[in-house]
């Protein structure tokens, strides 16, 4: 059996990472580089000259025209933390190098920090992840499957069962649209819905299925709206058979089953009606970047850099697909 080339390849070794980002003045460095590439620019009015004011230990820039002032984490996904940014910079490498996802609990050990203050770390990271994939758009060739997130609860089962929440998987496989046995997963989105009807399915094609798509997805009546926006549909009516027992539903179902093996593997409870969103985001941020995994770290460091502050008050309100 061939080796698997994306498995085997080469990740950032914790030595390597630890010779870059070590201590807290290379983590700033690597910061101010992430956020200001091109030198300082005032959040207020855009202007590049600036004086530094230092206050106890914490350098701020002053803006010469408007006097704004700005420290290195305000306006950031790392506003008002009270962890050294070293711990954040080792939180990004625990959620972006390893095989498998990395709890709060077990980022609590990892860094050595409280559970509340791990939690804090690991969802502002997953907020930033979900975000930066709410703009990927799927085409050519795009299996489509319904799906559902959350344990056993009793009473009613299956579709319309309460405390689970429903998302659509979606892969795009290959560049050429009709050669099965060229097909291979690209990319892929998981995105929580209100429900399989066709209005959520609509407005969800809307932002991720691209014109000349091909959409491949089983009888599901909601699917149709879907179907309307793609510029071919291929509606294979399952009846008395699996889905994983077909070709042509290969990875969809592959892929899913990945998925739950892998929140089952490393979660063991967590709020579906309200995180869903965001446990989804890191799954699918870390499959769509799975091809090189070294500049992950600076990836993620950069998108923090551009991601507004999210606050604890507004992480625990939010809703799966709100």
């Amino acid at each position: 059996m061939p080796i698997n080339k994306i498995q085997f390849q080469p990740g950032l070794s914790l030595p390597r990472f630890l010779a870059q980002f070590g201590t807290e003045a290379q983590c700033e460095a690597a910061l101010e580089q992430a956020r200001w590439p091109s030198g300082f620019v005032c959040p207020d009015c855009g202007e590049h000259r600036h004086s530094l004011v230092h206050r106890r230990d914490q350098k701020v820039w002053q803006c010469t025209a408007c006097r704004k002032q700005t420290s290195l984490t305000a306006g950031t996904i790392f506003e008002a933390t009270r962890l050294p940014l070293r711990l954040w910079f080792l939180g990004i490498y625990h959620l972006t190098q390893p095989k498998n996802n990395v709890s709060a609990l077990e980022l609590k050990r990892l860094l050595g920090v409280s559970y509340k203050a791990a939690w804090r770390l690991k969802h502002k990271l997953m907020q930033v992840m979900d975000e930066r994939e709410a703009d990927r758009v799927l085409g050519e060739r795009v299996e489509l499957d319904d799906a559902y997130l959350g344990g056993a609860h009793p009473g009613k089962v299956g579709r319309g069962a309460e405390g689970k929440v429903p998302f659509v998987i979606a892969v795009r496989t290959s560049e050429d649209k009709h050669r099965l046995d060229e097909h291979r997963p690209w990319y892929v989105r998981l995105d929580p819905l209100p429900g399989f009807t066709k209005k959520a399915l609509v407005q969800w094609a809307q932002c991720a299925l691209a014109p000349d798509a091909l959409m491949v997805s089983d009888g599901l009546a909601c699917f149709a709206g879907a179907a309307e926006l793609v510029s071919s549909h291929e509606r294979v009516v399952v009846g008395e058979r699996k889905s994983s027992e077909l070709e042509c539903f290969h990875w969809v179902n592959t892929l899913l089953g990945n998925i739950k093996s892998s929140i089952q593997g490393t979660y063991h409870g967590f709020k579906f009606d309200k995180y869903a969103a965001r446990y989804l985001g890191e799954l699918h941020y870390r499959f769509n970047r799975r091809f090189d995994l070294p500049p992950m770290v600076q990836r993620l460091l950069c998108a923090c850099a551009l991601t507004t502050a999210r606050p604890e008050k507004w992480l625990r309100s939010a809703e799966a697909w709100g």
